[in-house]
């Protein structure tokens, strides 16, 4: 399947999208993993990246569909892709249309996750994060806490509350989303690609997409 996933921070693209690669085998692509991934690897485009995020600068579009583009032109995109959290922005979107005509692909869906803020709001102040930057595994001190209290199970660092997750930093995200990233549930409707669910439970929208791709 060759999936984008939209929603505000917090609705659960991330763990749709891990839930979804477990189906057919499609890999999760978010544009934080493939920064990483470019600059770890040292390419080119990886160098020219970690400049700017050295610098604390947004990493221009131009460089990030180059580094979107050499993504998926690698093996493991043969059996289809998630796009999670990306694009954000009406022009990301056009340039990814441009990027996947040239590269002969066909999106099936555009799945836009509906979440209310409270909820958005209970996830995100109850989230922590492991502090070992090699580790980065989730928590939630509700419903997953570490098994012993801020100590992560995996690597046994301290689990903190990351400074964008606290609720006005939230706030200041949601906003931020609404401005910039919601319009592009307009734009996909147009496409004829924009399918909406409206559910809090992960398995839901899996179960969603699955019939409504027919797997």
């Amino acid at each position: 399947m060759k999936i984008i996933l939209l929603g505000a921070p917090g609705a659960g693209k991330g763990t749709v999208a891990k839930l979804l690669t477990q189906v057919d085998g499609s890999v999760q692509i978010s544009t934080g993993d493939i920064l990483r991934g470019a600059v770890q690897a040292g390419t080119e485009l990886g160098k020219k990246a970690e400049a700017y995020m050295k610098a604390g600068d947004l990493v221009p579009d131009e460089l990030i569909m180059d580094i979107m583009k050499a993504r998926l032109q690698e093996p493991d995109c043969a059996k289809g892709f998630l796009l999670d959290g990306f694009p954000r922005t009406i022009p990301q979107a056009e340039a990814l249309k441009s990027l996947l005509q040239e590269l002969g692909i066909s999106l099936d869906l555009a799945v836009n996750l509906e979440v209310p803020r409270e909820v958005i709001l209970d996830r995100l102040t109850t989230r922590r994060t492991c502090s070992n930057p090699e580790c980065q595994a989730i928590y939630n001190i509700k419903s997953n806490p570490p098994k012993v209290d801020s100590i992560c199970d995996i690597c046994g660092s301290k689990v903190i509350q990351r400074e964008d997750e606290t609720e006005e930093a939230i706030t200041h995200r949601l906003e931020t989303y609404n401005e910039k990233t919601a319009p592009l549930i307009g734009y996909y409707e147009k496409e004829g690609l924009l399918m909406n669910v409206n559910a809090t439970s992960s398995d839901t929208v899996v179960k969603a997409i699955r019939e409504r791709l027919g797997i």
